[in-house]
């Protein structure tokens, strides 16, 4: 397995993975376009040449950062290939200057046994509440924040 930045080709890939699970209703569908946009946030895992897991890192403000689109194709769940992508990002915005990641989850508690706490999304900055707003789930979509910190 192998993880690294996402290409333009891997994107339909990406999509496809992204909205199995958003048709479950466990993450937010990402328009193909918003993948093609933002590519250069996304990194992949792959195994034999086949895209098996994504997630982006979006830069929110100076010091913040949002883990999104963080999913893993079924059948290699539970094998850590999550909490290695989330590494990676994570890797990624301390590279940036970035000492605090939050992420909006229907999983929480993936994200809890990885070091991150529950917090009131109130608290986040109102940048974030711009995509809330225009989400076809808001108010009430279920959605979990959680912050980690780093000295």
């Amino acid at each position: 397995m192998n993880i690294r930045p996402a290409k333009v080709k891997d994107v339909k890939e990406i999509h496809s993975l992204v909205e199995h699970y958003a048709n479950n209703r466990e993450m937010l569908h990402r328009s193909l376009s918003a993948i093609y946009e933002n590519v250069q946030e996304f990194i992949v895992a792959e195994n034999d040449n086949k895209i098996i897991g994504c997630g982006a890192l979006h830069v929110s403000w100076e010091d913040l950062a949002e883990i999104k689109a963080l999913a893993i194709i079924e059948e290699f769940s539970k094998q850590g290939i999550g909490k290695k992508i989330v590494t990676k990002l994570q890797d990624n915005a301390k590279f940036l200057g970035i000492n605090k990641i939050f992420v909006l989850s229907f999983k929480p508690d993936f994200f809890k046994k990885l070091g991150y706490v529950i917090i009131p999304k109130e608290t986040l900055p109102h940048k974030i509440w711009n995509e809330c707003i225009n989400c076809y789930l808001f108010p009430d979509c279920g959605e979990v924040p959680l912050l980690i910190s780093f000295k």
